[in-house]
């Protein structure tokens, strides 16, 4: 069996794992989140967050892929007893359904790191023109997203030590590296202070809205990829000695750190080269409209600027491949779980990836559905971890799986999170975002064919859960036994 692979060393697993977080999310979403929802008061709600979602449900992920030796598919099956596998297959769909549109994204990302490099984006150029000509040039996207799956599948193909460990080890610091300079020059910059107070002074009354919650709870879930199925995989190559709780809570603080270092950057810039509230207010408007046109013409505005933009936009390909690297090894280990080898499942899954990115590539109206649909649908992956504990016995995984090799040993709080609090946040938070689905669009919230709305949710759900049901049967005997001796 192929799983025989290992990572070398803690670091290499630590690295991978704070790559696996780390994403496009920290960079353009946190301080967008952050900046429209109390400040300092929204960073609280999100480290809360951690506690009460994300930082659990790695946990659980990382005892259920260290117990089982397998991804997923697999993991499920064996965790909870065959007849739920198709839970595991709701997860890694959900996880490839991602990787295909956000291949395509990580492409946005190469993409601008050229134009910065190469000094393209001048004051007074009009950089909404530019990313309205890119956006809707097929053949510029399929380049660029043949470009980044094709890189992920070279470093997937040359395995976990070889490929995956060996990257990561590298491109995480480097990322936080660089980071860190963007954040330096931006403190320095004249009316930072004010951005700076922006991101962090706590407006207290947001911590009364429910709003300020959902949003962190949310963006915490997104961003440090708990219930995707992430670290569920890279848990597979560790050993039976790993450190769960400290690791994931290190992943968790990692990411945290990744997206704060993010707001730092963005908030001070926009603040000091903004003129007046409403440049502001547009300014962090929108994801991609914050990231692809306000930051690139505010750089050319910037003393140093045209350092700073490349390095700025380099670290957004370091984060949003790593992020890609993990999603792409999920499929990949479906198919070696299978049997077959990683050279072979790879091959597979990359030119699936590329074949199915497609779409995205061609259509963003398409990329912004699958984004819609399936980020939504990551909370219900979540909410299989939770099945899982749940199934195993809560109380079991903290004290038989978790704790015996732990450091930082998890008391009967995490129990009583897992088997209560964490639930009662995904009821809470798919809600949310169904609620407001309507209130954006009341005339046509349930149109099955529209963008945004819970009809399209609706009709994707179901179409999925009915053929990992059907398939249930056929992946618990297609999916081989894991290798329970690694070590």
């Amino acid at each position: 069996m192929s799983n025989k692979e290992q990572f070398a060393s803690r670091w290499g697993f630590i690295a991978a794992a704070i790559g696996m977080a780390v994403g496009t999310g920290n960079i353009w979403r946190f301080p967008r989140m952050a900046a429209q929802n109390g400040g300092g008061a929204f960073v609280l709600a999100y480290t809360i967050a951690l506690f009460i979602w994300s930082a659990p449900l790695l946990m659980g992920e990382m005892a259920i892929g260290r117990t089982t030796r397998l991804g997923p598919i697999g993991g499920f099956r064996d965790f909870m007893g065959k007849k739920y596998t198709w839970m595991g297959a709701w997860m890694v769909t959900v996880c490839m359904l991602i990787a295909f549109y956000y291949s395509v994204v990580t492409g946005w990302c190469v993409k601008y790191f050229t134009l910065a490099l190469t000094g393209a984006f001048k004051e007074g150029v009009d950089t909404a023109a530019i990313w309205n000509s890119f956006l809707h040039s097929p053949g510029q996207n399929l380049i660029f997203h043949a470009i980044s799956i094709g890189l992920c599948g070279l470093i997937i193909y040359r395995g976990i030590q070889g490929g995956v460990e060996k990257v990561t080890k590298v491109m995480i610091p480097v990322l936080f590296v660089f980071l860190i300079i963007a954040a330096i020059r931006s403190v320095t910059l004249p009316g930072a202070g004010e951005g700076l107070r922006y991101l962090f002074v706590p407006d207290w009354s947001k911590l009364a809205e429910p709003t300020t919650w959902l949003q962190a709870i949310t963006q915490s879930a997104w961003s440090t990829g708990a219930g995707w199925g992430l670290l569920l995989t890279y848990a597979v190559y560790t050993k039976k000695t790993e450190d769960i709780s400290q690791n994931c809570l290190i992943v968790g603080f990692g990411d945290q750190t990744a997206a704060i270092l993010a707001g730092i950057v963005v908030i001070p810039t926009v603040f000091a080269l903004s003129a007046g509230p409403e440049a502001i207010q547009a300014a962090l408007a929108g994801n991609t409209g914050l990231t692809f046109i306000s930051l690139a013409q505010l750089f050319p505005k910037m003393t140093g600027g045209f350092i700073v933009a490349p390095i700025f936009f380099l670290a957004m390909v370091f984060a949003a491949f790593s992020s890609l690297i993990a999603m792409v090894e999920v499929g990949a280990r479906a198919f070696m779980d299978a049997g077959w080898d990683r050279k072979k499942a790879t091959l597979y899954t990359v030119v699936g990836s590329f074949v199915l990115g497609i779409p995205s590539a061609i259509f963003p109206d398409f990329l912004d559905n699958q984004d819609w649909v399936w980020g939504v649908g990551l909370l219900v992956s979540g909410f299989f971890v939770i099945c899982a504990m749940w199934k195993y016995g809560a109380d079991k995984v903290r004290t038989e799986i978790i704790n015996p090799y732990a450091d930082i040993k998890m008391g009967p709080w995490w129990t009583f999170v897992i088997k209560y609090v964490s639930p009662i946040v995904f009821l809470f938070v798919t809600g949310w975002w169904i609620m407001q689905s309507i209130s954006w669009y009341p005339e046509t919230w349930f149109k099955p064919f529209e963008v945004f709305n819970v009809g399209t949710i609706a009709l994707q759900w179901a179409l999925l859960i009915i053929v990992v049901l059907l398939a249930n049967s056929f992946l618990t005997k297609w999916t081989k036994e894991g290798n329970k001796e690694v070590e």
